[in-house]
């Protein structure tokens, strides 16, 4: 699944990516791919109705948002001041960051944020 996120953040670039991964105690069951409306390389945007529905197609499947995924393709996989701020509407739910502005290779981060405060978090590959 991880592949699959790495994969849409390098289809996207220079604009990122973004995207659901649903999960089911606590685990990652699947990649939910979301077009970025804002087409930006410096901010991702998912046309509302569209989220709903994604969110109702996880739920109707037994699982729960897990986390919201996007990429950053001209700075560290971190979350910006625009992710946090964002985060507020969405808690526990974890926020995976590919990188790929600085190396060959995308870095891939994973955070919980929490009112404003940023904790990264073990990404399990299994």
């Amino acid at each position: 699944m991880l592949d699959l996120i790495v994969e849409h953040a390098q289809r996207d670039a220079p604009n990122e990516c973004c995207g659901l991964v649903s999960s089911r105690d606590g685990e990652a069951v699947g990649v939910h791919p979301a077009e970025n409306l804002a087409a930006s390389p410096l901010r991702f945007e998912v046309d509302g109705p569209v989220l709903f529905r994604m969110l109702d197609e996880i739920e109707d499947g037994g699982a729960e948002l897990g986390a919201i995924y996007h990429s950053h393709t001209r700075s560290e996989p971190y979350p910006s001041q625009t992710d946090v701020n964002f985060s507020g509407g969405w808690p526990g739910v974890e926020w995976i960051i590919v990188g790929l502005s600085k190396t060959a290779e995308p870095v891939v981060r994973s955070y919980l944020i929490d009112a404003g405060e940023v904790r990264e978090v073990e990404l399990v590959i299994g």
